[in-house]
């Protein structure tokens, strides 16, 4: 009888914890500042992103598709688009269509980085609505390949430095324009500019990339619009999984084959997730926007030391985005055997696509799916990996920098920091500064980021004022 009072009172114990926790966990104060009104030319904006949509910058692995002409031209056009940023800023060109702009300060001191790339990903011309090289504009949208990805922030940056070099303005210190035309197929040009500053030993204030967004019901429970910045972003394996086998006519076959097996190891990865992680992006995001939701997730996000499994749960069978917040991700994307449907493949592959959580690694990864699928004689190949970036700093001047920014644009938005599941050219900045943030300057309906690589990619009129208000909020900072 006493056992059963001492477990009752450890259990009204616990409950009183999780409840004070959960009353405790509130959301924090923000600024109730004004956002400055801004002057610019919203139209010429407007104009000049047709132009460069028009450019057909599309990339390739295989070099010999590309066209340099679209590239050459594209670059032909700034000095037309954006006079007062030629004549005001020194244009170094590096190579693999590396650009980077230098907009000298007032005074010395560290320099802020605006990025974007100019090239833009292939077009599968049938499957869409309107031209994708036209930049046709019909109620209020543009439409074309590169409005959202992302010549939009391309065109943003210069459009902001445009207006307010035109105003008289000029930055307490340098601000780079860093673009390269190469991102879409890992290029590297982002890493020449990189090579530019640590040769040249510029030390960075902040550096500001592609990323999140404001999107909405994104986060369980909140219901704002949620603007979230990239603060890390996972790494990338492509890992090929191939077997020999006999091969032979498909009508003696033996007990496992080739493509049995690996189908096999697949189904087996697929039961057995990688571990969860709750890294420090996760975590800042969860108690930033956790704060918000309802009391139920409330409760959940303010106890993860107690519910923590409870949602690693969740996430394994409902997968999606916030699965991928919390572990490496493993997408089986491709599969190869015989050419006959009545042949036994003598040897068959399959890859997988994999997204690393920043506490994770290639090496390590490698390893945990050769325990997994414990088959000796299938052959685990590393095609191409990047390592997850460093995560960057949220206590600093530069991240508050590029907040202020944000929610001026944006007012009423959560701004919070998030851990981006795609690559980015940003993740080479990782070796010089740890000031890196990933920010796509855009309000996104969940129908327009599926455009994204996509089909009918396209851009409301709006939004492209909204990035050069943007940037310049965040230029007018530096």
């Amino acid at each position: 009888m006493i056992l059963f009072y001492l477990l009752l009172a450890a259990l009204a114990a616990l409950i009183l914890v999780v409840l004070l926790r959960t009353a405790a966990f509130k959301p924090k104060a923000r600024p109730a500042d004004t956002p400055e009104a801004l002057d610019y030319d919203g139209q010429a904006a407007i104009d000049a992103l047709g132009r460069l949509v028009r450019c057909k910058t599309v990339s390739y692995y295989d070099k010999a598709q590309e066209d340099d002409g679209e590239f050459e031209k594209l670059i032909a056009l700034l000095p037309e688009l954006y006079p007062q940023v030629t004549k005001t800023c020194q244009l170094t060109r590096l190579p693999d269509r590396g650009l980077l702009y230098r907009w000298q300060g007032r005074e010395p001191g560290p320099a802020a980085v605006l990025m974007a790339h100019y090239d833009v990903v292939p077009v599968d011309d049938a499957n869409w609505e309107k031209p994708a090289f036209e930049a046709l504009i019909e109620d209020g949208v543009m439409w074309g390949r590169g409005t959202l990805d992302t010549k939009v922030t391309f065109n943003g940056i210069l459009s902001a430095a445009e207006n307010l070099i035109g105003q008289g303005f000029q930055p307490r210190q340098d601000i780079y324009f860093a673009f390269s035309g190469g991102e879409e197929v890992n290029g590297p040009g982002a890493v020449n500019i990189v090579n530019y500053f640590r040769d040249n030993r510029i030390e960075l204030s902040m550096v500001v990339d592609e990323g999140g967004g404001v999107v909405q019901d994104v986060f369980p429970g909140v219901k704002e619009p949620c603007a979230l910045i990239g603060i890390a972003e996972k790494g990338l394996m492509n890992l090929e999984f191939s077997i020999s086998g006999g091969g032979g006519h498909a009508s003696a076959p033996a007990p496992h084959t080739p493509v049995g097996r690996l189908s096999l190891a697949c189904t087996k990865l697929e039961a057995r997730p990688f571990k969860a992680h709750f890294s420090k992006p996760v975590l800042e995001m969860f108690d930033t926007l956790g704060r918000h939701s309802t009391f139920v997730y409330r409760m959940i996000f303010a106890n993860l030391w107690l519910f923590g499994g409870i949602l690693d749960r969740i996430c394994k069978k409902s997968g999606g985005e916030l699965n991928a917040l919390l572990r490496t991700t493993v997408a089986f994307t491709q599969m190869s055997g015989s050419q006959a449907p009545n042949v036994i493949p003598p040897q068959a592959s399959m890859v997988a696509n994999l997204r690393l959580n920043p506490e994770d690694s290639v090496a390590g990864a490698i390893e945990y799916i050769r325990g997994v699928i414990a088959d000796p004689e299938i052959s685990l190949t590393d095609q191409v990996s990047m390592e997850p970036s460093p995560v960057s700093r949220t206590d600093c001047e530069g991240w508050q920098k590029v907040c202020a920014a944000v929610s001026h644009t944006w007012p009423g938005s959560l701004v919070a920091p998030y851990l981006m599941v795609q690559c980015s050219d940003s993740r080479h900045y990782g070796s010089i500064s740890d000031k890196v943030y990933r920010f796509s300057a855009m309000a996104l309906t969940s129908e327009e980021r599926r455009t994204i690589h996509g089909n009918n990619e396209r851009i409301t009129l709006e939004a492209i004022g909204k990035a050069v208000e943007f940037f310049m909020r965040l230029m007018k900072q530096c």
